[in-house]
């Protein structure tokens, strides 16, 4: 499988700054999130991607192709949902995103009918003949996820896609995202400074800070981890509760009435209902370590 992207020694320097450092990597997700604070390097990562900008040292691929020699073939593959609104006035939904169309080098006609198709999908199809300046703020983020997507690429670059929306407005545009996810078609960057939005669309986090990668790990892989870590309170005889556990191989630690344990690969939660019956106690409360999205974001930002 190619990877969505991937750098060797990355570096990107603006006169005696140094916006992206060494960044060495190969992110296969369907969806990968781009996290980090202000200043960290997301969107100078993006533009470099995008041929904005040129790798100071070092290289970068998309899908395969070199953003330096092959750039003209990477951005044939590849859709840009900018942050920043980049209309042209007095212009409807139908014409720009047409005109996108063909500037990614598609035949007039067939433009057209792919515009009619992207402005349906993302749910502006009774609004595509209205100026986009009417539009609201949701609509006219729906509307740069259309001209991203009307040239069928491979690749989509979301850049703060869900930013000022309220809240209705930000659930359709995540729900969207998801679709594009989960239909197979088409990978996804999100760049996002929610850790809400990426948690809830992407596979893969890769968290930068000061230009550097700080932490890059699965998001599943980290949930299937947190299902073997869990906190149980019981009523009944403990003491022969915990026993009865560890010759079932798990770990336990006590904590006043609160039991900590950690479950071996082969053991099933029910395991704990059946032992504890077993044993004369009575399962009350059973909880999961839940590491969010949050906890290692910040723990990037302390061990980085």
């Amino acid at each position: 499988m190619v990877p969505v992207i991937e750098f060797q020694d990355l570096t990107v320097r603006f006169g005696r700054l140094e916006a992206l450092s060494h960044l060495s990597g190969s992110f296969s997700a369907r969806a990968l999130g781009l996290l980090g604070p202000n200043g960290a390097g997301k969107t100078t990562l993006i533009h470099t991607l995008l041929g904005f900008h040129s790798p100071s040292s070092g290289s970068a691929k998309v899908l395969g192709h070199d953003v330096g020699s092959k750039m003209r073939a990477a951005r044939s593959l590849i859709g840009y949902m900018p942050e920043r609104d980049s209309f042209i006035e007095g212009m409807t939904a139908v014409r720009f995103v047409r005109m996108m169309a063909e500037l990614s080098g598609l035949p007039g006609a067939v433009a057209l009918e792919r515009t009619h198709e992207a402005l349906y999908s993302v749910g502006l199809g009774e609004a595509r003949y209205r100026n986009l300046e009417t539009y609201s703020l949701g609509m006219k983020q729906r509307a740069k996820l259309a001209q991203a997507m009307v040239h069928g690429p491979r690749l989509l670059f979301l850049d703060e896609p869900t930013n000022g929306l309220d809240p209705p407005a930000r659930e359709k545009m995540v729900e969207l995202i998801r679709q594009i996810r989960d239909s197979g078609e088409v990978q996804i960057v999100l760049s996002s400074h929610l850790l809400r939005d990426v948690e809830e669309c992407c596979d893969e986090v890769l968290i930068l800070k000061q230009g550097q990668i700080a932490h890059h790990c699965s998001l599943e892989e980290e949930r299937r981890e947190n299902r073997k870590f869990l906190q149980l309170q019981i009523r009944g005889n403990s003491e022969r509760f915990i026993e009865q556990l560890s010759t079932l191989g798990c770990e336990c630690a006590v904590e006043g009435k609160r039991i900590r344990l950690v479950l071996p690969p082969e053991l099933e939660v029910r395991a704990l209902y059946e032992t504890a019956a077993a044993s004369g106690s009575q399962i009350r409360h059973l909880d999961y370590k839940r590491d969010s999205l949050q906890d290692i974001f910040l723990k990037a930002m302390e061990t980085a």
